[in-house]
């Protein structure tokens, strides 16, 4: 039964009130939005938790513009929308923030992928952090909004979130922020379990070592300048003959030396 004070009347309300200089979607038709694994997977995520029909009609405000500001914060982003009424709405999306096991759980597979570090360093988010960042139950969402709708989310949140999902196109690592973890940290982190882990053999007993290369010998004569070693075995033989013998048992040195 229906409490007559929770009971709202939408046809008193008109259509939305355009917006100048809102929060503009790039995309402007059809079903598909966002264009990156990062961003598809996140609207995927809330779709679903998320009634259909709100989504659609956020998908629609999102483009319309109606989105006049946000700000995205560790474990929460905030949205005045505007709707029907002269002032916009606030529309606010929780995500949980990773902590104890999870971010353990982040920093060591971060640790143990090679080159993950750097991707992240540069300004990459790989994907492979998918599963950790985003939302996978409703448990870890929540949708609110100061407007009359009760639904979860009421279109006005839904328009953020397809918002936020090309902002997941062009900067994916707001994911982490959303999720309450900075960069910076999680990079000190890996690097100090790197270290600690390194410092476990501190003498070095358990470093494999790279094999010896094989050096390879070369014959002086073969690298020296032909005319100008002539010139210093002449300058310490009585003849030309004793200058030869000498070039001819120097090269017999070396190749001995090689054998």
């Amino acid at each position: 039964m229906v409490n007559e004070r929770d009971y709202v009347d939408f046809s008193e309300f008109g259509p939305r009130r355009p917006v100048r200089g809102g929060v503009r979607a790039r995309s402007q038709r059809g079903a598909a939005f966002a264009r990156t694994w990062w961003g598809r997977s996140f609207l995927e995520a809330i779709e679903q938790v998320a009634d259909a029909g709100r989504l659609t009609r956020g998908r629609t405000y999102a483009r319309a513009g109606q989105v006049v500001s946000y700000s995205l914060e560790p474990g929460v982003v905030h949205a005045e929308v505007q709707g029907s009424q002269p002032r916009p709405f606030i529309a606010v999306l929780t995500m949980r923030q990773l902590r104890d096991d999870r971010l353990d759980e982040l920093v060591q597979l971060v640790r143990a992928t090679p080159g993950m570090l750097g991707r992240m360093a540069s300004g990459a988010l790989p994907q492979e952090l998918g599963p950790l960042l985003l939302p996978t139950t409703a448990s870890e969402l929540d949708f609110s909004c100061s407007c009359p709708d009760s639904g979860w989310p009421c279109k006005h949140v839904a328009a953020v979130c397809y918002v936020l999902a090309e902002r997941f196109d062009e900067r994916p690592g707001d994911l982490l922020t959303l999720r309450g973890v900075q960069l910076d940290a999680l990079i000190g982190s890996v690097q100090s379990e790197s270290a600690a882990a390194e410092s476990d053999d501190l003498y070095g007993q358990q470093i494999e070592l790279p094999a010896l290369p094989a050096p390879e010998f070369r014959p002086a004569p073969e690298d020296l300048e032909a005319v100008l070693l002539r010139q210093a075995l002449r300058m310490t033989a009585e003849d030309e003959r004793t200058a030869e013998l000498g070039l001819r048992e120097l090269r017999a040195l070396y190749a001995a030396l090689n054998g």
